[in-house]
């Protein structure tokens, strides 16, 4: 009996570390708060601290009244890569930091495979607060929090910008078809006189679900690694 369960266990980490679920198996978040912080240039540590200050002192949200933590940023805020995600979820509303659970971990790895890491890209969400029971922001509370996004992008001005999901591709490039039909090309997006290359590429949470869908996600990934090269 012993041996049948250990045969059976060996068949399933086999089988889990072939199609890339082992984050999954992996239920501890991502402890931000020991990294080295990069320094950041003083007029725009102010500018971040200033917009960090006025989102946590935003009126009448309900994003914020039943959220545990305002959820800003990680990552450095020089890099030329701004990655920008939906909203917090349960373990990035414990800690505050974006993508600290099971999403973020993938993130993480398909960042390393473009060598890439946190130290070398910024990360934020479309919303600051989590959603109530990890649900997708309404119109209403993308359309509150956007401004403060586009300021967000405009303080640290990147060279790319990757759009994870269908949240954050429809509030940056205002596009409503299925991820499928956009993701794989490069966009232009503008803001006062800005103009910064736009990806979109599925959310790592989604990519969990469907681990067929990550060979795309790949081909994004190699863009971004070409564009950097001749930027």
């Amino acid at each position: 009996m012993s041996k049948n369960i250990n045969t059976k266990l060996i068949k399933l980490i086999k089988y889990y570390s072939l199609i890339n679920h082992n984050l999954i198996l992996k239920n501890k978040s991502i402890n931000r708060y020991s990294q080295k912080q990069p320094n950041i240039q003083k007029d725009k540590a102010q500018s971040l601290k200033k917009l960090r200050d006025e989102i946590k002192d935003i009126k009448n949200c309900k994003l914020k009244e039943s959220a545990s933590n305002l959820v800003f940023s990680d990552g450095n805020p020089n890099s030329k890569v701004m990655i920008i995600g939906e909203g917090p979820g349960a373990n990035e509303d414990k800690e505050g930091f974006p993508f600290v659970g099971r999403a973020g971990q993938l993130l993480d790895k398909m960042l390393n495979a473009i060598n890439l890491n946190r130290t070398k890209v910024y990360i934020t969400n479309v919303v600051n607060y989590r959603p109530p029971e990890n649900r997708k922001p309404t119109e209403k509370e993308v359309k509150r929090y956007l401004p403060f996004l586009k300021r967000h992008i405009e303080i640290v001005n990147p060279k790319i910008i990757l759009l994870l999901g269908s949240t954050a591709m429809n509030a940056i490039l205002g596009n409503t078809d299925v991820i499928s039909k956009v993701r794989g090309k490069w966009y232009k997006f503008e803001i006062n006189k800005l103009k910064i290359y736009s990806i979109v590429s599925f959310h790592p949470a989604y990519l969990l679900r469907q681990p067929e869908q990550k060979k795309y996600s790949w081909i994004d990934l190699k863009m971004i690694r070409e564009k950097l090269k001749k930027l």
